[in-house]
């Protein structure tokens, strides 16, 4: 009796903490999502997860410029639309894809990729659907945790930092 008693503890406990590590909002970089619909129509939904600056510097000790950026923390950060849309005046077909940059101080590419459902560090280029520039800007205030905003307009935000990084998303 004492033996079932200790493995069924056993199971209780196991099973604890088996929740807690799938609990993403215990994470350091907890989950996030902005969903709108635009006023043409389009509903842009995104999900990612809010990496703090931690005193790190933007572009050097984390999303260092000129490399390619997972756009976020953990899991690839998605980026879906309902309807065939223009990104930065580029054609993007309906669907889901993950969202990745490669920061500049100048310019940021933002890449939307075929392979949504992954770890952010495994990124493939030959699986681009699309690449676009959007301008970056400084904010004058500094934003702790990353953050992705979306408007009735269509203007998608990234904020980080002083940073702020706008692109437009249109109905076709």
């Amino acid at each position: 009796m004492k033996t079932i008693l200790l493995s069924l503890l056993a199971v209780v406990v196991m099973s604890t903490v088996a929740f807690a590590q799938q609990d993403k909002s215990k994470r350091a970089s907890p989950p996030d999502s902005t969903m709108v619909t635009t006023k043409d129509g389009v509903t842009i939904d995104i999900h990612y997860s809010k990496p703090s600056l931690k005193g790190r510097e933007i572009g050097v000790e984390i999303a260092p410029f000129g490399k390619v950026w997972r756009t976020g923390a953990n899991e690839a950060t998605t980026f879906e639309v309902n309807e065939d849309v223009l990104v930065q005046g580029q054609p993007l077909a309906a669907g889901k894809y993950s969202l990745y940059s490669i920061p500049g101080e100048k310019k940021v590419t933002l890449i939307f990729n075929k392979v949504w459902d992954q770890w952010g560090t495994r990124y493939d280029e030959s699986k681009d659907a699309l690449r676009v520039d959007a301008t970056p800007s400084e904010a004058g205030d500094s934003v702790e945790q990353f953050a992705i905003t979306a408007d009735k307009d269509g203007m998608v935000t990234l904020r980080w930092g002083v940073y702020t990084v706008p692109f437009s998303v249109v109905a076709q």
